[in-house]
């Protein structure tokens, strides 16, 4: 078992370990130790890096290769911000190969493993109507739930997987809050629920009982009728429904952008947005700050205004000849 208090790799470097061997007898350890999703590093790997640089030995592994490796990537049409996180990870384990003594301490420093450009962070915000035609798709849609799954997505600004794996214990009537045991950033975190998010919350229940459907605190809120259990995906309703309305391409994670944009249109702060979508980092949310223009616009008015009604003097208390 791998003891992180020990430095079973500050030994003499092995020339003629390769990649593959490294990830699986000692990075792969490593990250189950310390990380709470370590499968998702193993499906990264075996998937995107190990086929062009598992059979290279560590110290092999040159700039060249690593362009070769991303050029692989992108005839292979993945998107920038896709190969990104792949990028991440490889750059994770070639540090860790230097710290551990398997390649010179400067190794992983050389490759110059940097990110591809991928421009502007892409949003799209709906428009009032169509949010009105989104919502009347997803009422006539056969699927039993889509429609509450829409009104709770832009009611609370959740990420879908935190909607999918809900169950009735997380849902806090009395408090008005959604507990999210394990969020995005590895995290619990709270959503804060509306008077219209817990009204919606009741209209599942009554249909979840009416389809003979669990409703305890472990039930999950929305359950596949068909699996009992909790629903893998909504896009295959979801598309139907943008097809039959004539909708432009909208991804359920638009409602997010949505539900952001909507709160700083009507005045909410950044930081207050921050708390609402549950970013770890203020940086995360500074991706809507653009929308804030408008409002900043008006703020400057406060000076103007100030300023001629005589509330603000400048230095020497006398008024400027305006």
């Amino acid at each position: 078992m791998f003891n992180l208090f020990s430095r079973p790799h500050a030994v003499k470097a092995v020339p003629d370990t390769d990649l593959e061997a490294f990830f699986h007898d000692h990075y792969y350890p490593y990250a189950c130790a310390t990380k709470k999703r370590p499968r998702f590093d193993l499906l990264v790997y075996q998937r995107h890096i190990a086929p062009g640089l598992g059979g290279l030995g560590l110290r092999q592994i040159s700039l060249r290769e690593i362009d070769k490796w991303k050029l692989g990537q992108l005839q292979l049409g993945l998107k920038n911000s896709t190969i990104n996180k792949h990028i991440f990870l490889l750059n994770q384990l070639m540090k860790l190969a230097s710290n551990w003594g398997f390649t010179d301490p400067n190794h992983h420093l050389l490759l110059k493993l940097k990110k591809l450009p991928i421009g502007d962070y892409s949003q799209k915000f709906l428009t009032q109507q169509e949010i009105g035609a989104l919502l009347r798709g997803c009422q006539k849609s056969h699927h039993p739930f889509l429609f509450h799954v829409a009104k709770v997505l832009l009611l609370t600004g959740a990420r879908i997987g935190e909607l999918r794996n809900a169950v009735w214990g997380d849902i806090d009537e009395g408090t008005c809050m959604w507990r999210v045991p394990l969020s995005k950033s590895g995290r619990s975190r709270d959503i804060f629920l509306s008077q219209d998010a817990l009204a919606t919350f009741r209209e599942v229940r009554r249909e979840a009982a009416y389809l003979g459907l669990g409703t305890q605190p472990r039930d999950f809120v929305f359950t596949n009728p068909r699996s009992k259990t909790k629903y893998d995906s909504f896009y295959a309703a979801w598309y139907r429904v943008l097809e039959a309305e004539g909708l432009p391409t909208i991804r359920i994670h638009d409602l997010r952008h949505t539900y952001a944009s909507i709160l700083i249109n009507n005045g909410v702060s950044i930081y207050e947005v921050q708390r609402l979508l549950g970013h770890s980092n203020i940086t995360m949310t500074q991706r809507y700050a653009h929308l804030l223009k408008n409002k900043l616009h008006r703020r400057t008015e406060v000076v103007s205004n100030a300023i001629l009604s005589g509330h603000v003097k400048p230095p020497g208390g006398h008024h400027p000849q305006l």
